[in-house]
């Protein structure tokens, strides 16, 4: 089976990947997200200039744990850097090509115009988003208007500590389905515990008192009949 372009992304409860200046404090971190686990299930990253842009931003030249970066841009002139090269190749051409590759699947990045692209020319394989629960009003859109695409849902988890949705669907025609939502760690589920020993004998001598308080009764009414 050949390799899965997965578009695997943060989003807005109204259905932004980004602020209007490309502002992503808005997402927020829960700690039952593995996100060493997450890495491992990709061996290659792709994005597109702006995406690229956000990630030089915190330093570097935007290098990511165990993969292999490619940049996507009209713009920005080709280079090489350790982890991260940036072609001006014809993105459907270039993933085509990494998707007949042996290896792990390829995590597309962002953002949304390069999804809208990969998406057209039948690339996509499944759609993940992490959906975050709050309303920007405006922003940078999970994916640019175009031609209507239905898909099928795969997985899903709730994170009661941030509130974030973890969804997975799968593209009809792609390479699929979605994989499971694996990153997610399972909450801690602690022991009952053990009644005391006191605690544990008490009902029995409640019960005996009773039982014996009920008897007694029954005995002087017999007495009584019987003289």
């Amino acid at each position: 089976m050949s390799r899965r372009l997965r578009y695997q992304v943060a989003v807005s409860l109204d259905g932004f990947i980004a602020g209007p200046n490309g502002d992503y404090d808005w997402i927020v971190m829960d700690p039952s997200i593995d996100f060493g686990a997450l890495y491992a299930e990709f061996d290659t990253a792709v994005m597109g200039r702006k995406t690229y842009a956000v990630l030089t931003a915190q330093g570097g030249h935007g290098a990511m744990p165990g993969l292999d970066v490619l940049v996507f841009s009209r713009t920005l002139p080709p280079a090489t850097h350790p982890g991260v090269r940036i072609v001006n190749d014809d993105p459907s051409a270039v993933v085509a090509a990494l998707k007949s590759k042996p290896g792990r699947d390829i995590w597309l990045y962002g953002g949304g115009a390069l999804f809208r692209s990969l998406l057209d020319a039948g690339l996509v394989d499944t759609v993940e988003v992490a959906v975050i629960p709050v309303l920007l009003g405006a922003g940078i859109p999970l994916l640019p208007p175009g031609a209507t695409t239905k898909l099928t849902l795969a997985d899903k988890k709730t994170l009661p500590a941030s509130g974030i949705v973890a969804l997975a669907y799968s593209v009809p025609g792609g390479v699929g389905p979605a994989p499971r939502i694996r990153y997610i760690k399972s909450a801690k589920v602690r022991p009952a515990r053990a009644r005391s020993r006191k605690s544990a004998r008490t009902p029995t001598r409640v019960v005996q008192r009773t039982q014996k308080q009920t008897a007694r009764p029954t005995r002087n009414r017999k007495k009584r009949t019987s003289t």
